[in-house]
């Protein structure tokens, strides 16, 4: 009898577990069904009808709905790291799994895993989030400076943590978001008021996003320390760089100067070797695509997986070593020439010593920030002498290869000409 009791108690709990699960998953399909005919039917709505305050109605009501499915996705992605749902598909982690499955970016990845991380700490915010008064990115801002080490600290000492949630809960809701910013700095300052742990390495963070051009954006964080040396480093090429009539804006001086420095390093050879080679730029392209100037975009395959075009390519060729490597129509390589540098360190000991600096018109850039241009591409027959060389920085020698040119008088003074064939002359009347 009593395993007839214990039979039909089995066979009534796993029935009444498959009705709640299939509940729930009918439940949860309505719920996404009726989401999706709600976008669609605003997707529909034409905003030319609207007037100006209707417009701002809604643009207001988006900006708490994104809030809203941003504090869903982060709450359901910290479900799946804690259940280590990536692994299903084979990943290690959820920010492998959503920058490989739904094509975030790497910041983007990142900055969803580390808020759902913190708001577990922070019931208030997280809750003012969910109903789309705080912002992805005020949730970040706390993200970024709270992380498992300062909730451990404050352990440590005794801090009531969910006054803070509560304060700034409230912050992000009713202020400017610099106000959240500067509370979670100034109570992470008072958490540690005799200044970071030795090791500086541990809050130093730098994220290099690659987009689909090929370019790249950088997101760093640095300690004060390790600031003031990336900073004074940059200055110092920012400062000597400053060229008559430059029209840059400072953070297009920062970056030159950013890219400056490390083409010096990669240029000194001192830097560690990179899979038995010295690190340098690596560019592979068709011999017809290099010579051919009608050749456009997207010809030359550069180390890291970007593309440049064969101008950009015939650039680079004007001082580096060239490789010839003979392809079979299979993809295979038949034959591989040795390294041949365009301009030998003799010649280039001699273009420095007479052109001292870049001879571009009102520049004056140091020789060891510029590479040896060929006044006629050796591609299209120039030699490589003395003659045919100037020396030129980096922004300069790009001009030269998109118009602008340099010539070098009998007398010895170099005179450089816009696109149009008119001279640029240094001080003279406009």
């Amino acid at each position: 009898m009593d395993r007839l009791l214990s039979w039909r108690f089995a066979l009534c709990w796993s029935f009444c577990a498959s009705s709640i699960r299939t509940h729930v998953r009918m439940r949860r399909e309505v719920s996404v069904s009726e989401l999706q005919s709600a976008l669609d039917s605003l997707a529909a709505d034409d905003l030319y009808v609207l007037s100006d305050a209707q417009v701002l109605d809604r643009t207001a009501f988006l900006v708490q709905l994104v809030n809203r499915a941003s504090a869903e996705l982060t709450r359901t992605v910290r479900r799946a790291e804690t259940t280590q749902a990536a692994e299903r598909d084979g990943l290690k982690s959820m920010r492998s799994w959503l920058i490989g499955h739904v094509r975030l970016s790497q910041t983007e990845a990142s900055r969803v895993v580390r808020s759902g991380r913190v708001l577990e700490h922070f019931p208030a915010l997280a809750a003012g989030f969910a109903q789309g008064v705080v912002t992805a990115a005020q949730v970040n801002v706390v993200a970024e400076k709270i992380g498992a080490g300062e909730v451990a600290r404050v352990a440590e000492q005794g801090i009531d943590l969910g006054a803070f949630d509560q304060a700034w809960a409230r912050v992000a809701a009713d202020s400017p978001h610099e106000s959240l910013a500067a509370a979670v700095q100034a109570f992470k300052d008072a958490l540690d008021p005799d200044g970071a742990e030795p090791d500086p390495t541990e809050g130093r963070r730098l994220t290099i996003v690659k987009h689909a051009d090929g370019s790249i954006s950088l997101r760093a964080d640095l300690d004060v320390v390790g600031g003031e040396k990336v900073q004074a480093a940059l200055e110092s090429i920012v400062q000597a760089d400053r060229p008559k009539g430059d029209e840059r804006t400072r953070t297009q001086q920062n970056a030159d100067a950013l890219v400056q420095l490390c083409d010096n390093q990669l240029a000194s050879g001192n830097l560690p070797v990179l899979r038995t080679v010295k690190p340098h730029v690596v560019v592979g392209i068709d011999l017809d695509d290099l010579v051919d100037p009608a050749t456009g975009a997207g010809a030359g395959e550069m180390g890291f997986g970007a593309t440049i075009s064969a101008a950009r390519a015939r650039y680079l060729a004007c001082d580096g070593s060239i490789s010839r490597i003979v392809m079979g129509p299979d993809g295979v390589p038949l034959d591989l020439g040795r390294d041949h540098r365009v301009v030998t360190p003799g010649l280039r000991k001699a273009v420095e010593r007479r052109d001292k600096s870049c001879v571009f018109a009102g520049c004056g850039a140091p020789s060891w920030w510029c590479d040896v241009h060929h006044l006629i591409h050796w591609l299209h027959g120039g030699e490589t002498n003395l003659e045919n060389s100037a020396l030129l920085c980096e922004r300069h020698h790009t001009k030269v290869h998109h118009g602008f040119r340099v010539e070098r008088q009998p007398d010895g003074r170099w005179r450089t000409y816009r696109p149009d064939d008119t001279e640029i002359r240094i001080g003279a009347p406009l």
